[in-house]
């Protein structure tokens, strides 16, 4: 075969290939939303709402005409159960995935790992889940955060406590990061409300006898209990109050919202209050349509990270379409911008991207089930208080 024969089929050849790669005509590359998310380890299940949360919205978003025209592809790296690799992870996301926007990964410390890669980047990332704040992300510019942070977590407890005119306050908090971010909020926001704070109370985690909290709490004659830490430590504080025969007038433990709280207590979890960044009966926009869906697609119902990712995704869809644009600075400034409604509550950020219109629902166990109680605009049933002395309690089976 002639030299310039072969060159020329060589030449076709490779066009050929080219082609094959290329799209079809008219259709545009997908855009790209890349995040990390929990897909094995110790957390996978504890996680796995946030990765189910984004293929729901993916499959909404793309039925009706994904973004700018363009359908979207999720591109999902699963971190191991590994909050340190978050940061390689997102790297990886952004130099070699070429993604157009990011979602941010499960917990507080990927999400300051994911961040710091976001900035030094200059590439949008929205927080999904994260609630980290003050100086965790002073200077930022590209992060948005789309949950209640810890500072929050005390607004409710402190109104409901002015409306009883309660002005002495015992605080707790678990030895962790997180819950001692929202005491200590909470009682620089207390003092300056006019109340009375004694030093806060951190108790180890797993702590199961809180007579030596109960007997300092008596000594500053508190009138309010307020705790941040997990729903088995709180069922222990009730277990205490009982033996103790103690009561203040107002009990709010941020773990007495979940699930378990009351599977351990039964009937003495009766009249706590609890914090929930979310809950299925809240009237929300577009809460129980999103409820529904959810539920249809993984047969269970949403948990709060599933709430979180699907908000964050919702928030993203919002701002891409203000923009009219993938082009990082235009996303940037809609996402400063935007003012919006999630199901899991409102969005509006400060100049470092925080998060200042979401709150922590407040709910009380009635009768067996958790009611929000807190806003008002929310509220499924009317707050029942004062928290009830032990010898004064009846039965409170549904029905009675």
């Amino acid at each position: 075969m002639p030299q310039s024969l072969k060159r020329g089929c060589r030449v076709l050849a490779l066009l050929c290939a080219l082609a094959a790669l290329a799209p079809a005509r008219g259709e545009e590359r997908a855009v790209v939303v890349g995040a990390v998310v929990t897909q094995s380890g110790f957390l996978v299940d504890l996680a796995a709402d946030l990765a189910k949360a984004l293929l729901l919205w993916q499959e909404e978003v793309n039925a009706a005409g994904g973004l700018l025209g363009r359908r979207v592809e999720l591109k999902l790296i699963d971190d191991h159960s590994e909050a340190l690799a978050a940061g390689k992870l997102y790297e990886q996301l952004i130099l070699e995935d070429r993604s157009d926007a990011l979602i941010g990964p499960f917990g507080t410390a990927a999400t300051l790992g994911a961040a710091a890669v976001a900035e030094r980047n200059r590439r949008v990332l929205v927080n999904a889940t994260g609630a980290a704040s003050g100086k965790s992300r002073m200077g930022y510019r590209y992060v948005f955060q789309v949950p209640a942070p810890y500072t929050e977590y005390g607004a409710g407890p402190l109104e409901i406590a002015r409306r009883m005119n309660v002005r002495r306050l015992a605080i707790m908090a678990r030895d962790d990061s997180g819950s001692r971010e929202m005491a200590e909020r909470l009682r620089e926001r207390a003092a300056r409300g006019g109340f009375e704070a004694g030093e806060i109370g951190v108790y180890a985690p797993a702590t199961s006898n809180f007579a030596n909290f109960v007997a300092a709490a008596q000594k500053f004659g508190a009138q309010a209990w307020i705790a941040f830490g997990l729903p088995r430590e709180a069922a222990e504080m009730v277990k205490s109050f009982k033996k103790l025969h103690y009561a203040p007038a107002l009990f709010i433990a941020q773990g007495a919202a979940d699930p378990l709280f009351v599977k351990l207590l039964g009937q003495d979890a009766e009249f706590a209050m609890g914090l929930a960044p979310y809950e299925r009966s809240a009237g929300t926009k577009d809460n129980a349509r999103f409820a529904d869906a959810f539920a249809r697609k993984w047969s269970a119902a949403p948990t709060a990270l599933a709430a979180e990712g699907y908000a964050a995704a919702k928030v993203l869809e919002e701002a891409v379409r203000n923009a009219g644009s993938l082009e990082q600075e235009k996303l940037r400034a809609a996402l400063a911008a935007l003012q919006t409604d999630t199901p899991l509550g409102p969005y509006r950020v400060d100049g470092s991207g925080g998060q200042t219109a979401a709150k922590p629902l407040v709910v009380q166990i009635l009768k067996g089930r958790r009611q929000i109680v807190w806003p008002d605009s929310l509220a499924t049933a009317p707050m029942q208080l004062p928290y009830p002395r032990w010898e004064d309690r009846k039965s409170q089976r549904p029905g009675d």
